[in-house]
């Protein structure tokens, strides 16, 4: 089989690897799509603390059980599934209380072990869910990007009352934006970027209000609309949001951050106790397959949107530099196998 393997940082090749067999408690499954997210970029570069090289790369994917281990039921055999990346102890702390996206012994699929940017993969069953026949091969690779989605949501509780405010229209703003509005019906949804075809992408998304924060001052342009924000998410992850987003937020209001920046940032305490500001973090993903599955049944959500690019696996580096360098035209690419 052919797999899509970093071998150190900054090389990328196309790798005769023989069949893998899965262990007891896995399955092994015939990849049909994947798609490309930021941290496959980061890999690549080495930017990423994380991975271990060489590494099978590739967290977004789903395909067909074609073999079975050791414990597993035969019945699994021939089922269309998804994988969620977050392979976890079920015994420590975080396990314990429901968060095993943050376990002590975290392995992330596709970043601690080899991934679904590959013709075969073998995963542990429980990581395999079952996708229903409505749900088309073209949007399944964007399940796993929604349950990102999913995750900061049901920490921040949003409800038709809130009036959001999204920095970033790439692909996890976009998720965010869709999920406010079709899931949970958020009437009032702001989003600020710097790359104009971006914040089209957001109005088609969903979207209200769209701010180009290169040219017009976001505090200003609020205060001029009469907004306060009572839902902010960070989705691009600079230095520079936190503060602000605190400085933007009404009283009571939540945040939620996403992403690694490990740049420092000063807040202030005072304006965070005074308004009584909920700050919450994200990693990942909670067991919120099953959610989103349901999402996409009900039409809540339209993955769909989100591809604006398809390619063969065999066209890889092409593929992955499009991503990272075309943000005016390029959301999420899907590689098929």
């Amino acid at each position: 089989m052919n797999s899509v393997v970093v071998q150190q940082p900054q090389q990328l090749a196309l790798v005769a690897r023989p069949m893998p067999e899965p262990a007891q408690g896995e399955v092994r499954i015939k990849v049909l799509r994947a798609g490309i997210c930021g941290s496959d970029i980061h890999i690549f570069h080495g930017s990423n603390p994380f991975a271990k090289y060489p590494r099978v790369i590739g967290h977004e994917f789903f395909g067909v059980i074609d073999a079975v281990g050791e414990g597993v039921l035969a019945t699994r055999l021939g089922q269309r599934v998804v994988v969620d990346p977050v392979v976890s102890c079920g015994h420590c702390y975080p396990c314990s209380v429901g968060r095993p996206n943050v376990c002590k012994t975290l392995q992330v699929i596709g970043v601690h072990r080899d991934g679904g940017f590959s013709q075969y993969s073998c995963v542990p069953e429980g990581n395999a869910y079952e996708l229903p026949a409505e749900i088309p091969d073209e949007e399944a690779a964007l399940i796993e990007p929604f349950t990102i989605a999913a995750n900061i949501c049901e920490q921040l509780q949003p409800t038709p009352l809130d009036v959001a405010l999204v920095y970033g229209a790439g692909p996890m703003g976009l998720t965010v934006v869709q999920a406010l509005r079709g899931v949970y019906g958020v009437e009032k949804i702001v989003v600020t970027d710097r790359i104009p075809e971006r914040l089209q992408m957001a109005q088609e998304n969903g979207a209200d209000l769209l701010v180009d924060n290169s040219v017009i001052d976001l505090p200003t342009y609020l205060a001029e609309q009469g907004i306060s924000p009572t839902l902010i998410v960070d989705a691009a992850c600079h230095p520079t949001i936190l503060p602000q987003a605190i400085a933007l937020a009404s009283p009571a209001a939540r945040i939620g951050i996403m992403g690694f920046s490990s740049d420092e940032c000063v807040i202030n305490q005072q304006l965070i106790t005074s308004k009584e500001i909920t700050i919450v973090s994200s990693r990942l993903n909670r067991r919120r397959f099953p959610q989103v599955i349901q999402w996409c049944q009900d039409k809540k959500i339209q993955p769909r949107k989100l591809i604006t690019h398809t390619y063969s696996y065999q066209q890889v580096e092409q593929a992955m530099a499009l991503f990272e360098k075309d943000q005016k035209s390029c959301c999420k690419v899907v590689l098929t196998f």
